[in-house]
């Protein structure tokens, strides 16, 4: 019975995600909603989180530098029934971190016209020994550098990954800021639309009646077509911004078309700053010292600096001193270190223009992210400034342009009830409405920019989880 239940509920997702794109068919698509959509969903933000993938295995690959390291050398000759040499070198390196490598060696030759100095005894010739350097590499090497910056370049992955996915969900945020306008546009010639069609049809009967000159039925038609033809304008961009908007809206793997009947949330400006976690901000320095990109560009001067010391170490001279303990197998039991094999490499440039020339640049590099990073702080902070006070402008606007169509509305209701009275004509109606729905998309356009305002923060602020 379960396997059957779990096989059907397969089949009914299965049902549900073939389609090339299903549709959403939700009553009301709250921006909270569409965002978690968005974070969770969308193939851009998938993508920001390989990023990081990326990152790590590129520390994994520059760990391997200290994996320990098995190696076998095996050179044999044989000529007409002379054995000339059979050579096995084998060995077991342990690199280490300060650039100290410890090494196990077996070694077995023989033959007739062995070199001398591979003589090894029957049973073979084991050794045992460290190799350390004494100038360059003992407290910063390639490996060690390598590492090192893989971890700095772990921390920009994850900041360049807030980076792209608060791109996406900006976009995404406009999409469904100018869907929700065409939406409010569209309602409102319908609604006006429905009023003109009113008056008409009682201007008709007035003209019917008596009551009323014929060519009111005229100026009462033409609103009607204006109407018809702003809603008809109105619809187009709707349907455009539905389209626009299906870009971001994915469920898995699977577009997902928005249903011609789901609506944006209504009450948009209450949750707005809660849902984008803009709320509640105050000027606080942290704002900058913790913002992605500053991140970003402080762990690239940091993959600088790595370089620089690397630079500056290659100015010492390369000393690299070994010591390795030789003993027969059986001996090891027996500590003789009499017998040991020891080694001693030197080189050192003479004017050292190379090195010089490479620390120099690493240090100029270095300099300019460092007027990068300074300049980018002073950008980020005058730019959350000045978001901060565009939102608190259009606040201020929307309350003016709020009063501003109470006052229009109510001009409308005055201008019709004198009209009930035979104190007014058409013409003065369709003026008042007019200017009505003229505040009203005023007012949808503010509120518009206001809602922009508030995703060009989150866009600024860059904390997209």
């Amino acid at each position: 019975m379960k396997l059957h239940l779990k096989l059907y509920t397969l089949f009914l997702l299965f049902a549900g995600f073939t389609a090339h794109a299903q549709e959403f068919n939700e009553e009301v698509l709250t921006f909270n909603e569409f965002l978690g959509y968005v974070k969770k969903y969308h193939p851009v933000v998938k993508q920001a989180n390989l990023e990081v993938n990326k990152a790590q295995a590129a520390l994994m690959a520059a760990r391997g530098g200290f994996d320990p390291k098995i190696e076998v050398d095996y050179d044999a000759k044989e000529f007409k029934d002379t054995e000339y040499y059979s050579i096995l070198n084998s060995s077991f390196k342990i690199p280490t971190w300060y650039g100290i490598e410890i090494k196990a060696a077996f070694d077995n030759s023989e033959g007739v016209y062995l070199n001398p100095q591979n003589t090894t005894p029957n049973s073979g010739l084991t050794s045992l020994g460290v190799t350390v350097p004494l100038g360059q590499g003992l407290f910063i090497n390639q490996r060690m550098a390598d590492v090192r910056a893989a971890k700095f370049q772990l921390q920009i992955s994850e900041a360049e990954r807030k980076l792209m996915a608060v791109e996406v969900l900006y976009q995404a945020s406009e999409a469904y800021f100018n869907w929700k306008k065409t939406y409010s546009e569209t309602q409102l010639y319908q609604n006006y639309l429905e009023y003109a069609a009113q008056r008409y049809r009682g201007v008709i009967q007035l003209i019917e009646q008596g009551d009323s000159p014929a060519i009111d039925s005229v100026e009462a038609g033409i609103t009607v077509r204006n109407r018809k033809l702003g809603l008809e304008d109105a619809r187009l961009k709707l349907a455009k911004a539905r389209l626009e908007l299906a870009n971001y809206l994915w469920i898995e793997d699977v577009p997902v078309e928005l249903n011609e009947n789901v609506a944006p949330e209504e009450n948009l400006i209450a949750t707005l700053q809660e849902t984008l976690k803009i709320n509640n901000l105050t000027p606080d320095p942290s704002l900058v010292e913790n913002h992605p990109k500053i991140n970003a560009l402080q762990n690239k001067a940091n993959i600088l600096e790595v370089e620089r010391r690397l630079k500056a170490n290659q100015l010492l001279p390369k000393i690299d001193v070994g010591y390795h303990y030789l003993s027969e197998p059986s001996y090891f039991d027996e500590y003789r270190f009499e017998n040991y094999k020891v080694g001693v490499n030197f080189s050192f440039p003479i004017f050292l223009r190379k090195e010089r020339g490479n620390l120099r640049l690493a240090k100029l590099k270095l300099q300019d992210m460092q007027f990068e990073i300074s300049s980018e702080r002073l950008r980020l902070k005058n730019k959350i400034e000045a978001q901060q006070t565009e939102i608190a402008s259009l606040q201020r606007q929307k309350q003016e342009i709020d009063g501003l169509v109470a006052s229009y509305n109510t001009m409308l209701t005055s201008e019709e009830r004198l009209f009930s009275f035979g104190e007014s004509s058409i013409f003065l109606i369709n003026s008042r409405e007019n200017n009505l729905v003229s505040a009203r998309l005023s007012q949808i356009n503010i509120e518009n920019r206001y809602f922009m305002s508030n995703a060009e923060l989150f866009k600024v602020l860059a904390n997209p989880d």
